[in-house]
């Protein structure tokens, strides 16, 4: 279903914008942070530099260009400042219709070529679903289960690059940027949103992060509960059967402790008929279901006494074995279908990727530098966080329930915002002097943007 924004709505775009002027540092920045979210919002095959130059001021392109490329390569505005203003328009909005329930570790690649972009490595392409040349960042989004907002993302600086002066030096890496691991550097995410005073949630991940067991032993140190991935190879200390005592201060040997163990698969498959349930949760508004058992485990490798943790085992009807595994800490009284519901609710973060990346260009900024790349995935966030509060506030009676793609229509003049500054309208004026921008006052029809699908 196609829907055209009014005026009102437009206006509201251009008082967001004008709200993350206020974090941006110099005023001369304001017209190019609006333009380039405005580059960002209307529609076209690539969201880079040259083409939304392009799009923003069409007379005079080679100008704005080199104004917009300065302004997201170059220019020392902070990413968390503008992240941190997005997170406190759009929370309230993402709240509207219930609290916040996860917080989603994830990472997504950006398939490149050659080896001169920051960060660019043969490494694993989720987006291709294979190891290919690609930059990896490392996200965090917080959920419910009617809307998602990504909040903070870092580029994950393989080994090879951190170790290298030289390349550092032409991507001009920060000093302070030391090689981590992926789960190391979700934690770090994870500590900033605590500090930051984000409303907590559920962590959940794949098996790349849940698997480290220092990722989930930081996770607990927070004061977080977790739902994350593991492989079926996870050992845990077997039913009923104790970790042998310690000798002095000397590790486990693995002869010793092995007999009292067992797999993830071992424990699944020796598991009762009885203890497997049907069960449905929901992605979006599509019902799903699937066969699911769970028993309390306590994970080996602890000191003793292990504290036990939910052991979730997902085995569809027709498989010959049981496909995923989650570790979860959420209390021994937790239902068996909010266990599962909570713990899917990991499809959130796939649909942020999706959108981002197909309708903002969140893996198209074609510059080699670290802070241009950040610039770029943080306003690629700013303006997903508007269209997700203005899909909140879409009463049910209009959006129809329809997962259908809507359309937002804006005109290439911009119109002046709340009365900050009597000279704000004219910083923020789309190029009004530029004779080739179509004006609504001429009859030139709006131009439609891209907007997120309808809320389930």
């Amino acid at each position: 279903m196609d829907r055209t924004f009014t005026d009102t709505e437009e206006d509201r775009f251009e008082t967001y914008v004008a709200s993350l002027c206020d974090v941006i540092g110099h005023a001369d920045r304001e017209q190019p942070l609006h333009d380039y979210c405005l580059g960002l919002m209307l529609p076209g095959d690539r969201k880079s530099v040259e083409p939304m130059a392009a799009l923003t001021a069409p007379a005079r392109t080679s100008q704005q260009h080199q104004i917009l490329l300065h302004f997201v390569a170059n220019a020392s505005w902070s990413d968390d400042a503008v992240l941190a203003k997005v997170r406190e328009i759009a929370l309230p909005a993402l709240r509207r219709h219930g609290p916040i329930e996860a917080w989603i570790i994830d990472d997504t690649g950006f398939p490149k070529k050659g080896r001169h972009s920051v960060g660019v490595a043969r490494q694993y392409c989720g987006q291709l679903g294979k190891q290919e040349n690609c930059q990896v960042a490392v996200s965090l989004s917080i959920a419910n289960h009617d809307a998602s907002l990504p909040l903070a993302h870092r580029l994950y600086l393989p080994e090879a690059w951190a170790s290298d002066p030289e390349r550092r030096a032409k991507a001009k890496v920060p000093e302070d940027v030391v090689f981590q691991t992926k789960p190391e550097m979700a934690l770090e995410l994870l500590r900033t949103a605590c500090a930051d005073g984000v409303p907590p949630g559920l962590v959940l991940s794949d098996v790349a992060y849940g698997n480290d067991g220092g990722f989930r032993a930081g996770i607990t140190a927070l004061g977080l509960r977790y739902s994350v991935g593991i492989q079926s190879t996870t050992l845990f200390w077997k039913p009923d059967a104790a970790p042998p005592p310690r000798r002095g201060k000397r590790r486990y040997s693995h002869a010793r402790i092995r007999p009292h163990q067992a797999s993830a698969m071992q424990l699944a498959l020796t598991l009762p008929p009885e203890a497997w349930h049907e069960i449905t949760w929901r992605v979006g508004t599509e019902p799903l279901r699937s066969r699911f058992a769970r028993l309390r485990v306590s994970p080996a490798g602890r000191v003793a006494p292990p504290p036990e943790e939910w052991l979730l085992i997902e085995w569809p009807e027709g498989e010959p074995e049981p496909i995923k595994y989650w570790l979860s800490t959420l209390p021994e009284d937790t239902p068996f279908e909010d266990l599962v519901d909570l713990t899917k609710l990991r499809w959130r973060i796939e649909r942020d990727y999706q959108e981002l990346k197909q309708e903002f260009g969140f893996g198209q900024y074609e510059g080699r530098g670290w802070r241009g790349l950040h610039h770029h995935m943080t306003l690629c966030v700013a303006v997903y966080g508007f269209l997700i509060a203005e899909r909140a506030a879409i009463p049910p009676s209009r959006s129809g329930g329809s997962s259908q793609p809507q359309t937002f229509a804006v005109s290439n003049r911009c119109k002046s915002g709340p009365a900050s500054g009597a000279n704000r309208a004219t910083r923020r004026t789309v190029h009004s002097n530029d004779a080739s921008a179509p004006r609504r006052g001429a009859g030139a029809p709006p131009r439609a943007m891209s907007v997120l699908y309808a809320a389930p």
